[in-house]
């Protein structure tokens, strides 16, 4: 039970996902109880991810458990440093990414760098299309901006094919749509939103 109202529920709209490749959600607490976050909603879809919760009580979330050698791992965020996230950089190694993924606010996301030396010497990947979508769940303070199921869609588009893009930018559609019809902008039957897209 996801234990919204019936109108915004999306539980029949989640894919159920298996990939190589595997995504680390490392989320902000504050986001676990934001109606517009999009990134539990990838956990959920993705059989082959985790979630870890940062920024609760005074002990530091540890990560390096994280880093064995199952998989390259890389951090997606858009830091200086960051190489984007192309088929060339995919097919350097043979082994499965784990796609690292800070999940709150750019502010909170940032804080990853500083917070977790353990991931210090780890890759940054990004995606620097930028974003066209008409509506988005949050104001986006850069052109690139995308919310993080948006972004996850993208990056395993990349990594594993653009079926699996297809599968979770229906899911962010569905999302888009359910938070229209709830402020009153959309109607429920009939909607179209290709014009969001």
């Amino acid at each position: 039970m996801c234990a919204v109202s019936l109108a915004s529920c999306l539980c029949g709209a989640v894919p159920r996902i298996e990939l190589a490749t595997k995504v680390c959600l490392v989320i902000h607490h504050r986001e676990l109880s934001r109606s517009s976050n999009t990134g539990l909603l990838a956990y959920r879809a993705l059989v082959n991810s985790e979630m870890r919760i940062r920024g609760e009580g005074r002990e530091v979330l540890d990560l390096q458990d994280l880093l064995t050698s199952d998989y390259r791992s890389v951090v997606f965020y858009p830091s200086p440093d960051a190489v984007e996230l192309d088929r060339a950089m995919v097919e350097k190694e043979d082994r499965p990414i784990q796609l690292i993924v800070p999940d709150g606010t750019w502010r909170q996301a940032r804080k990853l760098h500083s917070r977790h030396p353990e991931l210090k010497l780890v890759p940054r990947v990004k995606i620097s299309a930028a974003n066209h979508s008409i509506f988005q769940l949050r104001v986006q303070s850069r052109p690139e901006g995308m919310a993080t199921l948006q972004a996850i869609a993208y990056a395993l588009g990349v990594i594993e094919g653009e079926w699996v893009r297809t599968q979770l930018m229906k899911l962010y559609q569905a999302k888009i749509e359910r938070t229209l019809i709830g402020r009153g902008i959309l109607r429920e039957s009939g909607s179209d939103l290709g014009k969001y897209k």
